[in-house]
Parts: C-alpha cells; structure tokens; sequence
C-alpha cells in the first residue's frame, strides 16, 4: 500500500497539518468538480477542506464522498453575499449541520442571482454584444450563475479576450453592462447561517476589519473571523487574530481557491493550523452542536 503523503510544513506557525476553510467548485463559480477539489486537497497534503460555494451547498454530497474515500474531512460550507450598511459583504457558513434548511433559503438567492444575469445580458445586447442568456446558463452548468459565467460567455463569442477584459469594460461596478446584487442583510445572513447549525465567520475583512466594526457584528451574533486570507497584509492578519482573541470569536482562514493550477491563489497557501478547525470544533460542542458527520 502506498504511504499517504507527508503534511506539508513551514511559514506561519511551522510544520502542518494545515487545513483550508474557504474553497470553490463548479457548484457556485469554480473550475474544478467538488471532487476534483478534494483530490487536490489530498495532493497537497490538507488534512482538512471546507467547501464554502456561493449561495450553494449542491456540491457537498459529492465532496464529502470523495473526502470519506480519501481522509480528507470536508466541512460543510457556504459563502453567502450580504449587505452591511450599504457594502456588500462576503460571509461564510461553516460547518452546517442541516443543509436542506439552508437549501431552502438559498433557492431565493439563486433565483435573485438569475434575474441579475439576465439583466446583466440584456444589458450586453443594448450594448450591441450578443451573448444569448441560454449561454450564460450552459457556462454556469449545474453551479449558482454569477458574473464569471457571463465572462465566460462573452469569451466564448469573441466579445472578450479573458475575464479581466470582460470586467474592466463591461461588467465591472461603474462599467456599462454591471447590475447591483440584490442583497440579504448581514442580521439575515447569519440567521441563516445559524438556523442550519453553522458557525457565521465574516469572510476577508482586511482592513475593514475595525474593532468597531467587529463589535457591531459581534452584537448580531457572528461567530468568528477569516484571519488567513490571500487578500490579507501581515498587519490585517495580526490585528484580525487580535480581534477574536478580544470578542471570545473563532480563528479561521483559506486560499479561497478557485481552481487555478498556478497563480496568485493556489490550494493551501495560507497554511491555517488544522488547530485553528478544533477550536471551531470545541465552540460547536460549547453551543450543544456537534461538528456534521
């Protein structure tokens, strides 16, 4: 039998296990299936995933499967899209016990998603770019549609070269052919996230990450803070943990990969300590919630 590979190991905090808590498949707006995303998780020696597509949880099933026939433990995730005053705000669901609650909430979401789309193409067609809603739809597959899949349309015609020139002429906020989201409130957000038995954890806050801000969010019931996150300087990263350690929040962090083989974003890079998801575990057994099986 051959050995499983060795954890990966160095940066941050040393030798690993190390885990990776925000990934995306083409359930939402990925390239990779959801087992393919396990499998890579598996290569590069993640001792545990989270699975967090957008406004979706169609592709859990398949990665927990792929992860039960790997050893890899996939946690059950989501990254939904919510208002905050008047920005939009990325918050992820982690480690959700009844996804069909969830389910249920998110077919509206979905279906707020399609209405964009299709604004966002009859947009394109006043515009004079012919790109066909049907197109659109056959880009995002079974996934949750969403800006890239209309990208991706556009290329496919011969409107775009890639999808940063799709965005930067067209579909970008301030460019010709962008809708605004409709959007979910951040209390709303994490009432759902809460109603399906997750822990809600603001998703790359950044700089924006103030004290102020955190207690206000602490106050609606939010469980923990994105610590680790691509987009993070240094500094972001030290205040953000600070933050937890100041609210009694729990530490989380990913690559929030997509599937690219290269580039700025690759799977595991952030090297988030697997101690960092027992802590999350040991919260769920202080709230009377064991971590989904």
């Amino acid at each position: 039998m051959t050995a499983p590979p060795a954890p990966a190991s160095g940066g941050s905090g040393g030798a690993g296990p190390f885990v990776d808590l925000h990934m995306h498949s083409t359930a939402s707006d990925g390239s990779r299936t959801p087992a393919e995303v396990v499998r890579a998780a598996r290569k590069a020696s993640l001792a545990a995933i989270a699975l967090t597509d957008h406004d979706s949880v169609a592709g859990l099933p398949e990665a927990r499967a792929t992860g039960a026939e790997l050893g890899v433990r996939v946690v059950n995730g989501v990254e939904l899209s919510a208002v905050e005053g008047e920005t939009e705000t990325h918050l992820l669901g982690l480690h959700l016990r009844d996804t069909g609650v969830l389910e249920r909430a998110l077919d509206e979401l979905r279906e707020m998603r399609n209405r964009r789309a299709r604004q966002i193409v009859e947009r394109l067609n006043a515009l004079g770019v012919n790109v066909a809603f049907e197109d659109v739809l056959s880009q995002a597959g079974t996934g949750v549609v969403g800006r890239p899949h209309v990208a991706r349309a556009m290329i496919a015609e011969g409107w775009a070269v890639d999808a940063r020139d799709a965005f930067d002429r067209y579909l970008g906020a301030g460019r010709p052919a962008y809708v605004a989201k409709e959007q979910l409130s951040m209390r709303d957000a994490i009432a759902m996230i809460h109603a399906a038995g997750g822990l809600a954890v603001l998703a790359h806050p950044g700089a924006g990450g103030t004290r102020e801000r955190i207690e206000a969010l602490r106050a609606l019931g939010l469980d923990g803070i994105e610590v680790k996150h691509p987009s993070h300087s240094s500094s972001d990263t030290a205040r953000l943990r600070g933050l937890c350690e100041q609210f009694g929040l729990v530490m989380s962090g990913g690559s929030d990969w997509h599937g690219a083989a290269d580039g700025p974003r690759t799977i595991g890079m952030m090297q988030v300590p697997a101690d960092w998801l027992a802590r999350q575990d040991a919260q769920l057994a202080a709230l009377g919630r064991a971590p989904a099986a």
